[in-house]
């Protein structure tokens, strides 16, 4: 059981760029949820209508959750898919929540339209306001696997151990949907999300060093 369990409602917002697979890991996370019989509720935005653009994603879910939109200041993990973007939502967390951000850099479109400047280090950046950011490369494992695409299931290997259920039922979920596919790409999804675990895991070990 995580820090997360003992509020009644767990709120996730998942952050990124399109094409990263944001959407997608709400889906699964959501689906996991309604496996172990919670009431959920999920909403997603996407900035801009095409690949790249930034999008977000709300996730919801406890006994019995009324809306699916996560006000400011409440909730209690940021998936970020990118750190930019994980910074720009900080505001979001409730003031002991949990930040699990990929470093791998991906400048998103409010970049390079000039309206947002890239922060030099997000992480330090987000430490320096107060955040626990458990930060760490996604996209170079899913890189070292073989497949950028494998980046979501390692962003969701991330965050399986700060969920109030056992990580098992969310790597079972992942799995599900490729079942049907060839046994290799099963096999690399399950690499992946042992190694996204694993990865916060040691990001964790290294902020907690660092506090």
């Amino acid at each position: 059981m995580s820090e997360t369990g003992k509020f009644d409602t767990t709120n996730i917002l998942v952050v990124g760029t399109g094409g990263q697979g944001v959407m997608t890991a709400t889906e699964i996370l959501a689906e996991a949820a309604i496996a172990l019989g919670h009431d959920v509720k999920k909403t997603e935005v996407a900035g801009m209508a095409q690949r790249g653009g930034v999008v977000s994603s709300h996730l919801r879910f406890g006994t019995k959750v009324l809306s699916p939109q996560i006000t400011p200041g409440s909730a209690d993990v940021l998936l970020g898919f990118e750190a930019a973007e994980a910074m720009r939502w900080r505001h979001m967390l409730r003031p002991d929540g949990l930040v699990l951000m990929n470093t791998g850099r991906l400048v998103p479109p409010v970049v390079e339209l000039g309206l947002y400047d890239y922060p030099d280090d997000p992480v330090a950046a987000m430490r320096a306001a107060g955040t626990r950011v458990f930060a760490f490369d996604a996209s170079a494992i899913a890189s070292e696997l073989g497949d950028l695409r494998l980046g979501n299931t390692v962003m969701l290997g991330a965050i399986a151990d700060h969920l109030p259920f056992p990580a098992e039922v969310l790597e079972s979920c992942i799995l599900k949907r490729f079942a049907r596919k060839k046994a290799e790409i099963v096999e690399l999804n399950r690499q992946a999300f042992a190694a996204g675990r694993m990865a916060a895991q040691e990001a964790a070990k290294t902020a907690a060093e660092a506090a």
